[in-house]
């Protein structure tokens, strides 16, 4: 029997905003990422396609402890850990001694996979107080936003959407959900376009950069900025390995590219002394928490730098560049290993492809470790 006015089966909430619809088909009880055979089980990100990635973000976060003079204990924080897959390839690429200091956290919402490093922490939530590198990949993309229409009208409103991925327009966008729209993704007059309200994502970086005492921040993730945001959005779903339309019943990882702009200009501006949301950032879910009506503290920060994983790579040592041939001829089984190494790294920094993801970089008390004079 369904509910004569919203159509909804019993126990079924009925159509609402693609926020609150993705956050319980996400992280609710039963929800995607929940499962058991995790993200890897339905999408490959940088960390899954080579292990020079995590080589490289071992070698980030040994330039951020020379930065940091080298302290007693270095923390690496892994937001949005999966099954903790770079948390265990970092650890494994770092040299011995600063292995010894490094204090490895994987904050995540799912349990501890069976088997895992003893040294690496594994937690809901984001430590309060880190000195180190905070290394969040592909997390933003999955902290749930509304989504908005235009209406015949020229209106933005909010899109609701039922279990079944079927949609119908809401209400007007009002209050501070309009005010970004207005600065970071405006839209003409112009029925049925599109956009993702990314405020939640920018509270949920800003939140965790104030959990960070020292060191660096980064979230590498797809993005646009606002000269080139899409004209119908970027919502999408991604089921084993395939692209799919979102359908926010729990059976797919629904996901949308990120306003690194935003949130870069979000983490410098003054942040929430008391938020609502639990005082450690959490992995997923609740780090979309909004965070209205507290104080404001301000921390002034270095300037945030936006670059292409391809970049970002490169200035850690990942070109991709083709082995000499003369290897071939002295030493075979090295030119072949080289050259497969060329091959994952030409992966990580394609055009079209892993190197155009966005890299945010967040400096805290320290200089930039991927600058010019690093």
């Amino acid at each position: 029997m369904t509910d004569e006015t919203t159509g909804a089966l019993p126990g079924d909430p009925g159509p609402r905003g693609w926020r609150a619809a993705a956050g319980a088909a996400l992280y609710g009880p039963g929800g995607f990422y929940r499962r058991p055979e995790g993200p890897a089980g339905h999408f490959r990100t940088s960390v899954h396609a080579s292990p020079l990635f995590a080589r490289a973000v071992a070698r980030l976060l040994c330039r951020v402890d020379v930065a940091l003079g080298r302290p007693a204990v270095l923390d690496f924080v892994d937001m949005g850990a999966g099954r903790g897959e770079l948390a265990r390839g970092v650890l494994a690429a770092l040299p011995a001694e600063v292995a010894a200091r490094t204090r490895v956290y994987a904050v995540e919402i799912a349990g501890r996979p069976a088997g895992l490093d003893e040294r690496i922490v594994w937690r809901s939530e984001m430590p309060e107080g880190v000195t180190g590198l905070l290394f969040a990949n592909e997390w933003l993309d999955n902290v749930p936003v509304d989504v908005v229409e235009v209406d015949a009208a020229g209106v933005p409103r909010l899109v609701f959407v039922a279990r079944d991925g079927s949609e119908r327009l809401g209400e007007p966008v009002t209050g501070a959900a309009a005010d970004w729209l207005a600065r970071w993704w405006p839209l003409p007059a112009e029925e049925g376009l599109r956009a993702e309200i990314g405020l939640p994502r920018d509270e949920a970086w800003a939140s965790a950069v104030a959990r960070l005492a020292r060191g660096l921040a980064v979230v590498v993730d797809y993005a646009h900025t606002v000269d080139t945001r899409p004209p119908f959005g970027t919502l999408t779903g991604f089921r084993e390995g395939r692209e799919t339309a979102p359908v926010p019943d729990g059976s797919c990882d629904i996901t949308a590219h990120v306003a690194l702009d935003a949130c870069a200009a979000a983490a410098s501006a003054p942040h929430p002394a008391n938020p609502p949301y639990p005082p450690s950032a959490p992995a997923r879910a609740s780090s979309s928490e909004a965070a209205h009506g507290t104080p404001w503290t301000a921390r002034e920060l270095p300037r945030p730098r936006l670059l292409t994983q391809r970049a970002a790579l490169r200035a850690l040592d990942i070109t991709g560049a083709r082995p000499p041939l003369a290897l071939a001829s002295t030493d075979p089984a090295a030119y072949v290993r080289a050259l497969a190494s060329a091959g994952e790294a030409a992966e990580l920094t394609a055009a079209g492809g892993l190197g155009d993801f966005g890299w945010l970089l967040q400096p805290v008390g320290v200089p930039d470790p991927l600058g010019p004079d690093a």
